[in-house]
């Protein structure tokens, strides 16, 4: 039975722009991946203590997926970082692309690998906005819609990116 997954898709190395839009192209060729939809694009500037960086290309995927458990997803996702350059050399620095999976259906992950819903995602506007755009203010994370989530975080300054 195909479940609804959502993918944090960004970055700030080379054209991420361009990475964010064949990262998903990429995800849509997926033999177990079926209908799939990818959110504007937004500018953000770095969060986290390294600040000395370039601003960040930050969007959302959602994917119905079918036939793949969330490790072997994630294993995936994090083949594909590789496949376009990543490196994990140092925590919340530069990086080409960053896949994040957010969302799995309705499932409740924790394992020392994975934890879903993302644990950090409620905090993070370049992360609702795009999620907003793609499953629709109403989606309930964590008890709330992501509207709520989004007021809570309207501070958070992004810019939506020209086509």
């Amino acid at each position: 039975m195909a479940e609804t997954v959502y993918i944090g898709l960004g970055g700030n190395l080379g054209d991420p722009a361009a990475a964010v839009r064949a990262a998903f192209a990429r995800m849509r060729a997926w033999r177990f991946a079926g209908d799939a939809a990818l959110s504007p694009l937004y500018r953000t500037a770095p969060v986290g203590p390294v600040r000395d960086q370039p601003a960040f290309i930050n969007a959302v995927a959602r994917i119905a997926v079918d036939g793949i458990q969330p490790e072997a997803l994630l294993m995936r996702l994090q083949r594909l970082e590789h496949a376009f350059g990543r490196r994990r050399d140092r925590p919340q620095g530069p990086r080409t692309l960053d896949l994040d999976l957010l969302l799995f259906g309705d499932r409740r992950i924790r394992s020392p690998s994975l934890v879903v819903p993302h644990p950090r995602m409620t905090e993070r506007a370049f992360v609702l906005r795009p999620l907003a755009d793609v499953a629709g203010p109403d989606l309930i994370v964590e008890g709330r819609p992501i509207a709520a989530w989004l007021a809570d975080v309207r501070d958070q300054l992004y810019t939506r990116c020209s086509a």
